[in-house]
């Protein structure tokens, strides 16, 4: 049983991003907020791999749906 913290530090690193709390804080100001209607695995900034992860995430209500949806609340804000 995977017992491993998913958080959004935890998330950008799954993604294969710089997972530190710098370069999260300067991930999300550099990118556009999102609109209403976008949903986060739409968003252009991600790769094919990227997207299908976030979506399935949500789709599939996995452990990494929290961290995703905290992400999508955060590129909103």
């Amino acid at each position: 049983m995977e017992t491993s913290a998913h958080d959004l530090n935890a998330l950008f690193a799954q993604l294969g991003l710089d997972n530190s709390d710098d370069a999260i804080e300067a991930f999300l100001k550099k990118q556009p907020r999102l609109s209403q209607v976008t949903l986060l695995h739409e968003a252009s900034l991600w790769t094919p791999a990227q997207a299908a992860f976030l979506k399935e995430a949500v789709e599939d209500d996995a452990d990494w749906v929290d961290a995703v949806n905290h992400l999508d609340t955060l590129m909103r804000k």
